[in-house]
């Protein structure tokens, strides 16, 4: 364990039951003595971002995470519990199977137990950032905007593009609105301000589930320290792997799999992106895998904590900065 303090900006890709791997990187990375000014995440990589924001200790976030049981969030009410009848009426009237109240219901209490409720409680005052004073959050959850069409960072996009003050908005409602898988968890609404309109919200993997470069410096000046990706998939996965596709369910889990990647797959190639990402092996694991057990869990942990400890093993800043952003090695800020 390190004695030294270090800072890290960290984003955390989505992937549902396995972001428990989220967890192990975040460990190894707090036991070499990194904290983590501001944290961005989609679906999964929201939850435990949100719970990093908070200042959760990595040990309780282990327990909480290795020993739940997914099936609570699977709630479908009485309709839901009739085999075919029920998951097809959800998708056709909801959009999604589950309804995701006990997802948040079990997020909020945690985030409440350290202080934390409304994105309020998450500003921080930060006089040598680049952002503006309006968008310095801890935290940035990122959804899709299906009414709309675009990407939505919460709680950057709040009073731009819903006419919300972002500082009264809970952080358990936008965590929510990310980790709404299509045809799993029905979506959630963000009613604009002063009008009658409201936008539906989902898994921000649909447009990016992996936006590394959210926090990078955009004056031209040196990053005072480096943003770390942590992505739940291998750095080259081994061929075009074959999943079998049975039945509807099946089927819409694969459409979504292969929406959440085809954005981010473009950039991954970028040298400047893969040398500050820690790719975790999560290979044999389903995103939805609700029957996940605690051994399981456990070996996820295992394995982002060991990739992050590799990926550790390589890194230097310095190097990073003279390698990929040689136009700001100079600057000083």
């Amino acid at each position: 364990m390190s004695d030294e303090q270090w800072y890290a900006d960290l984003v955390l890709e989505g992937g549902g039951v396995k972001g428990t791997a989220l967890v192990g990187a975040i460990e190894a990375l707090t036991a070499e003595g990194y904290a983590f000014p501001r944290v961005a995440g989609t679906s999964a990589g929201a939850i435990v971002g949100a719970l990093t924001a908070a200042d959760m200790p990595t040990s309780e976030m282990r327990t909480v995470l290795g020993e739940l049981d997914y099936r609570r969030f699977t709630d479908t009410g009485l309709l839901g519990r009739v085999p075919l009848l029920g998951p097809l009426v959800g998708i056709l009237r909801h959009g999604g199977i589950y309804r995701g109240e006990e997802l948040v219901t079990w997020l909020e209490a945690l985030l409440a137990e350290h202080g934390v409720t409304t994105f309020g409680d998450l500003r921080v005052d930060d006089p040598g950032s680049d952002l503006p004073t309006y968008l310095r959050y801890r935290l940035v959850v990122v959804a899709a905007d299906v009414s709309r069409g675009r990407l939505v960072r919460l709680p950057w996009d709040y009073q731009e593009h819903f006419g919300l003050d972002p500082d009264r908005q809970r952080v358990v409602d936008a965590v929510r609105a990310s980790m709404a898988i299509p045809f799993f968890f029905r979506a959630a609404k963000v009613r604009h301000h002063g009008t009658a309109g409201a936008s539906t919200l989902v898994d921000g993997g649909l447009l990016s589930n992996f936006p590394v470069g959210l926090f990078d410096r955009t004056d031209g000046l040196r990053p005072r320290w480096p943003t770390f990706g942590v992505k739940l998939s291998e750095r080259e996965p081994p061929g075009l792997a074959v999943t079998p596709v049975r039945g509807p369910l099946s089927l819409a889990a694969s459409l979504v799999a292969t929406m959440r990647g085809a954005h981010d797959a473009r950039h991954l190639d970028d040298p400047g992106v893969q040398d500050r990402t820690m790719f975790v092996d999560t290979s044999g694991v389903s995103t939805l895998n609700f029957d996940l057990s605690r051994e399981e869990a456990e070996e996820l942990r295992t394995r982002g904590h060991g990739a992050a400890t590799g990926f550790l093993a390589g890194w230097d800043h310095e190097r990073y900065i003279a390698a990929h952003r040689p136009d700001v090695a100079e600057a000083s800020g």
